[in-house]
């Protein structure tokens, strides 16, 4: 929550981040392990080979080093002491960062659609109910596919923005329940296992 003030500024900007949605699963670095998220989060995005996005290599150096996120400033390898008062702390969600109503209603309406809670009992009912839980898991899956191209040209988003204002797409997430999808050429999903 320190840290919404620099994407209220524009010194963060949103394509640099992307959000992990309740239910996500995650790798929790202080853990260890693959945990669900407890909580919705907002995340600086990675650079290509994993490294911080923000890390100039010619220069050797932060190219934003006076307005950094708080977990940057807290981190000391010597003292992990203040990171881990961070990892603590209250999370920057959207509900904090997105000013905008109507996005926010888009928001919303997305995670009531597509909350992984939501997916996740759709998956357990697949043994049970076999083709009406996969239709409606192949359903979410492409309104979340849908809806995010649509946001772009409606209301004008940058591509690179749609992860920070609805999480990272579940056709890339879906892996987490041992699932895969295949994109059939006349556009549709075909769920499989991974």
């Amino acid at each position: 929550m320190e840290d919404l003030f620099l994407v209220k500024k524009g010194l963060v900007k949103r394509n640099h981040l992307y959000t992990i949605r309740k239910g996500e699963a995650v790798h929790d670095n202080v853990k260890g392990c693959v945990v669900n998220a407890r909580i919705e989060m907002i995340k600086v995005r990675e650079g290509e080979e994993g490294g911080c996005i923000f890390f100039e290599e010619n220069g050797c150096a932060c190219a934003i080093y006076e307005n950094r996120p708080v977990q940057c400033s807290a981190l000391q390898c010597w003292d992990t002491r203040d990171f881990l008062e961070v990892y603590e702390g209250p999370k920057l969600d959207r509900h904090s960062a997105v000013d905008n109503e109507i996005l926010m209603g888009l928001i919303e309406g997305h995670e009531k659609r597509c909350a992984y809670e939501t997916l996740e009992g759709q998956i357990r009912k697949i043994p049970a109910e076999g083709d009406k839980a996969i239709e409606e898991v192949l359903r979410m899956l492409q309104f979340d596919f849908e809806l995010r191209p649509m946001v772009v040209e409606k209301l004008g988003l940058l591509p690179e923005e749609v992860d920070f204002f609805f999480g990272r797409p579940l056709v890339d997430t879906i892996g987490m329940f041992g699932l895969k999808v295949v994109r059939e050429p006349d556009g549709s999903f075909l769920l499989t296992k991974a």
